[in-house]
């Protein structure tokens, strides 16, 4: 029909000649391929117009064809075979019967079989229904689910989006709760790495899904209280330590207490949580949410000791010795200080310091004019909780200064600012921080360099001398390396300096035999990245081996490492990904949901905005549905049988 139409598609005939071949209309096959088969063509077109030819008992005519296929193809026995049964005449050349698979793929209303393998070579998945660990279909699920593949704990996300949708919060919890220990906790602080992968992100579709205020309404309003997940293997006597219950810790925990292991964690701090609660401002994430989560933890079955550093009261050889495997998750608590005259003045604290305390004590000293210096997560929290401990903001105008002579450019009162060295796209901070500051009216400088700190002639620090930048090429970390601007210093008060400017692993307290089998000269661990160590009993999870990262990746290295863990103790690999294949009927969208809009997460007013008061509200039970209706459900998957 397409060619009587006046298709000029070069493909139709060829699909047309194998249709035919298809239905043993051999003449007609060989009348078709004729249209377009020549000497010079490929041997597979060659050779099925030679089976055409012989499977209509034309063995002659089929030789020629069949023969140049073979020498073009020497290495397919059945071009061969096929070239045997031309040169014996008929005998053997009958045509093959066709047979129907024993199943088909299914229309949308059939229950297709459990477990069987898919009928064609070209099906996407392995399976018709049930589990599948193919390479195919792990590639289908990475392409197929942008999402999904970007979220570093492998988060089931268009399935608890659907959930949302739906109201059924317990299920888009639990969904959250088993990929990512801390939905709670992720639906308020989540550095969010889906959400620039999502599809309705991608030119010309609008918006990304809110993926991560979706977790929070998860975790809002669900009816359940304490959610116990059921444990995936039966006790099996193995009893494993854990250094440290940061997020790493706590996950890799709770994943072994599920494996049916004992696991004890100890913690040098009063209280567990590590920087969820030492890092993270109240304002940004309410600490019953945090307690709320490590309790669940602890009713998986998980001992959490807190007061309890390890060192020589507790050193790390006793835990090797009684304990059946150790993780090392003691998280980045070694601070990145800068390097540049006046660094030993008063005044001059790391972030994480300062944000340690506010956060304990709900105080920390600041002057009249505090400078917070970085372009990360911590630089936005130092600089908002500074403001709310009662530091007055206002906007900086930065004048060109004179040519190599430094100036200081006076504030009109008390100040927050933050500078940063490099270019608002090289910021590594959540979406909508950056505007956050800006809400509250905290100025925010790019392209300045810090060089020195100033001395008020007492020993603290009065100013900090800067240098503009401009950026030049990619650096190791793939963002452009910022180059200082000759001649263009400038001055500006300070007598608070808070800086911002990362943290390494302390490894201080390995020590001994370990120490010299674990840690490098550089104090860094010398197996990287990797969750096993040159120490068969003792592994390692987290911002401990891999520096510091987000909480996300903090969970997701910690998942893994409970699963080597695991293999360690078991002499096998017990938990395996797989992909799970189900019928379904309809899938629930409508294409009008499409044109919805991206949900703004409501928040308190500026004027209520305290050291302890929760900033963003979350959605109401409307704005959940409203939003996670935008999402495509990228994991239903269409599939057309051709027969």
């Amino acid at each position: 029909r397409a060619q009587e139409l006046g298709s000029t598609d070069p493909q139709l005939p060829a699909i047309i000649a194998i249709g035919f071949f298809k239905k043993d209309r051999f003449a007609d096959a060989i009348r078709q391929f004729l249209t377009f088969v020549t000497p010079a063509s490929g041997h597979a077109t060659q050779h099925m117009l030679g089976l055409a030819y012989l499977y209509n008992h034309q063995p002659q005519e089929a030789l020629p064809w069949l023969k140049r296929a073979a020498e073009l193809a020497p290495q397919r026995e059945a071009y061969a075979e096929a070239v045997r049964k031309a040169e014996a005449g008929t005998a053997g050349a009958a045509a093959p019967g066709w047979q129907r698979a024993p199943h088909g793929l299914g229309g949308p209303r059939d229950v297709r079989p459990l477990d069987v393998a898919s009928p064609y070579r070209h099906n996407a998945v392995s399976k018709l229904r049930g589990l599948a660990d193919q390479a195919k279909d792990f590639y289908w699920l990475e392409k197929n689910i942008p999402c999904q593949k970007a979220c570093p704990a492998g988060t089931d996300i268009p399935e608890y989006l659907g959930a949302i949708y739906r109201g059924d919060y317990d299920r888009a919890y639990k969904i959250n709760l088993h990929d990512n220990v801390f939905p709670a906790v992720l639906g308020r602080v989540c550095s969010r790495p889906c959400e620039s992968q999502f599809r309705h992100g991608w030119d010309g579709l609008g918006e990304p899904v809110a993926i991560c205020f979706s977790k929070r309404s998860a975790a809002d309003f669900k009816t359940q209280g304490l959610v116990v997940m059921e444990p995936w293997f039966p006790s099996t006597g193995k009893r494993v330590a854990v250094v440290g219950a940061g997020p790493a810790g706590l996950a890799t925990a709770r994943n072994l207490a599920l494996m049916g292991h004992r696991v004890t964690v100890f913690e040098k701090h009063d209280k567990p949580g590590g920087m969820m609660n030492q890092g993270i401002p109240e304002f940004r994430l309410p600490r019953e949410t945090i307690d709320r989560e490590i309790e669940q933890i602890r009713r998986q079955g998980v001992e959490i000791i807190c007061n309890a550093p390890i060192g020589p009261e507790r050193p790390l050889e006793k835990l090797v010795a009684d304990y059946d495997a150790v993780v090392l998750a003691a998280g980045t608590l070694r601070p990145n200080l800068l390097d540049i005259p006046g660094a030993q003045l008063k005044g001059i604290r790391h972030g994480l310091e300062f944000l340690l305390e506010a956060n304990d004590l709900r105080q920390a000293e600041v002057g009249e004019h505090i400078v917070v210096i970085g372009g990360g997560f911590t630089a936005m929290d130092c600089a908002r909780t500074a403001a709310r401990l009662g530091a007055q903001t206002v906007e900086l105008d930065f004048e060109t200064t004179e040519k190599g002579e430094p100036i200081i450019l006076s504030p009109k009162g008390e100040s927050v600012k933050v500078l940063y060295r490099r270019s608002q796209s090289e910021m590594l901070i959540t979406p909508g921080e950056l505007e956050e500051l800006q809400h509250e009216g905290i100025p925010m400088h790019f392209m300045v360099s810090p060089k020195a700190y100033v001395d008020d002639g007492q020993g603290r620090v009065k100013a900090m001398r800067f240098v503009r930048t401009q950026l030049g090429d990619p650096d190791a970390s793939g963002r452009r390396k910022p180059e200082e601007i000759p001649g263009s210093e400038f001055e500006i008060p300070a007598d608070t300096v808070l800086l911002a400017t990362g943290q390494f692993p302390q490894t201080s307290f390995i020590e001994g035999a370990l120490r010299e089998q674990l840690v490098d000269r550089d104090e860094w661990l010398r197996s990287g990245r990797k969750q096993q160590t040159a120490v068969d009993k003792i592994f390692v999870a987290g911002d401990f081996a891999t520096g510091a990262r987000t909480l996300i990746e903090a969970i997701a290295h910690g998942k893994d490492c409970a699963r080597a863990v695991d293999a360690f103790l078991m002499g096998e690999v017990r938990l395996k990904d797989m992909a799970v294949v189900e019928d379904v009927t309809v899938t629930g969208r409508i294409r009008e949901m499409d044109y919805v809009e991206r949900q703004p997460m409501p928040a308190i007013p500026v004027e209520k905005r305290a050291l302890t008061a929760e900033v963003e509200t979350g959605f109401t039970p409307d704005l959940a549905v409203d939003e996670t209706q935008r999402c495509y459900l990228c994991h239903y998957k269409y599939e057309i049988d051709t027969d």
